[in-house]
């Protein structure tokens, strides 16, 4: 094994680890390594190249929170993407609930990207920040400081440990082994509905373009147009009584007679969909819905979560991934402008970091039922309008923190070159 022992610095300088170079954890190294005083390093446990084939919708809050964090990170996201500009809510039959222009609720659009793409975009950006193939093998608490954690990973077949972490990262996803670690509470809680990806060909004739949903009883699908011709395709079914199994009995008839309205014949666009899945169940990635407690930070080991390993959850609307941008960003900032400050202390960041967050990730997670109303027919207009202004709140109320002053942002991002 051997020990990671950098040089010693000539001004005073926090360790800072961080496991997972996903979205949180490729934007908080870019952000540190660019920080004097910090020694950053990230730990990922893929190669560079790997693939991740599934597609996204980045909220337009999230492309917001990185435009006034680093503009030329969410300029190259972007470009790498497709605008989302509209929401379409549909019955499978082809009638139109809803048909919502972002604008009407945002300052700008979204981004509609690969998960691949936004993964390269990400780790070229952090750059040699992030160490690859990196297979976490343990971490913990240091014995003579248990605010301070030490991590142990193995690379190219050889160990490596690292002590005397300051601030300790996890950005490892909902299954977090690093939240495992320190975290011995209860995580993980099913949340019933059984969900569904797979990405296609675009063979639809143009029939599938920007963000749509559409309805059968309390069967969903939804579908999306990717760049390099690619549809996104992903969907929710209740599980049957007593089933504990991912996707027992789900085959091609199951899923048609699941999306087939009862008295009528499927809309144009919910056909294709339907023929689509019915075609490609084989490489149908099914998944239950899953959620676990909000944890930003550790009360006594200098640990920040991010991301999924913050707040695992199955939010409407593209906030998994917008979240963990939020986080990232918010986070950034935060460091930034305390060490700016003359604040160096991990557990002053830890303790604002998490009194900003946890009030906006409890509101996020209360828009469902707000959305949901802009979605039902028998909707009062009442309804409409606080669904409505519990979108805006989401999409436009964005926020980072800094320390010693006002938060940034809030209000609209003005001249931002964002996708319109």
């Amino acid at each position: 094994m051997t020990l990671m022992t950098p040089r010693v610095p000539t001004i005073p300088t926090k360790r800072i680890v961080i496991v997972g170079a996903g979205v949180a954890g490729s934007i908080m190294a870019r952000a540190l390594a660019m920080q004097a005083g910090l020694e950053v390093t990230c730990l990922e446990q893929v190669a560079p190249d790997d693939r991740a084939s599934a597609g996204l919708v980045i909220g337009p809050n999230a492309i917001k929170a990185l435009h006034m964090r680093d503009p030329l990170l969410a300029s190259a996201i972007g470009e790498a993407g497709l605008p989302w500009d509209h929401w379409r809510v549909s019955l499978c039959s082809g009638e139109v609930l809803l048909d919502l222009p972002l604008t009407r609720v945002a300052d700008h659009g979204g981004v509609r990207i690969l998960r691949d793409t936004l993964y390269r975009v990400l780790r070229q950006a952090a750059g040699n920040t992030v160490r690859y193939r990196c297979k976490l093998l343990a971490c913990g608490a240091s014995r003579q400081d248990p605010a301070r954690s030490y991590v142990v990973w193995e690379q190219h077949g050889q160990r490596h440990r690292l002590d005397d972490i300051d601030l300790l990262i996890a950005a490892d996803g909902r299954d977090s082994p690093t939240r495992s670690a320190f975290d011995s509470q209860p995580r993980m809680h099913q949340l019933g509905a059984l969900l569904f990806r797979l990405l296609v060909p675009d063979a639809g004739a143009g029939r599938i373009d920007d963000y749509e949903q559409w309805c059968n009883g309390p069967n969903r699908l939804l579908a999306f147009r990717l760049p390099h011709g690619q549809i996104n395709i992903a969907g929710s079914l209740p599980p049957a009584p007593g089933d504990n199994t991912l996707h027992a009995g789900i085959g091609p008839q199951a899923l048609r007679a699941a999306y087939t309205p009862a008295h009528a014949r499927p809309g144009p666009q919910a056909g294709w969909l339907i023929d689509a899945l019915c075609a490609n169940g084989d490489a149908i990635c099914w998944y239950r819905m899953q959620a676990c407690g909000i944890r930003f930070a550790e009360p006594h080991a200098q640990v920040m979560y991010l991301g999924d390993s913050a707040h695992a959850m199955a939010p409407p609307l593209g906030q998994g991934v917008a979240q963990a941008i939020e986080d990232a960003c918010s986070a950034a900032e935060l460091i930034a402008t305390s060490l700016a400050g003359g604040e160096t202390s991990p557990r002053a960041w830890l303790t604002a970091f998490e009194a900003a967050r946890l009030e906006r990730l409890r509101f996020v997670m209360s828009v469902a039922p707000h959305a949901a109303g802009l979605m039902l027919g028998d909707a009062t207009e009442q309804d409409r309008a606080s669904a409505l202004g519990a979108l805006r709140q989401l999409y436009c109320q964005v926020a980072l923190p800094r320390h010693g002053g006002p938060d940034v942002g809030v209000g609209p991002v003005t001249g931002t070159g964002l996708p319109a």
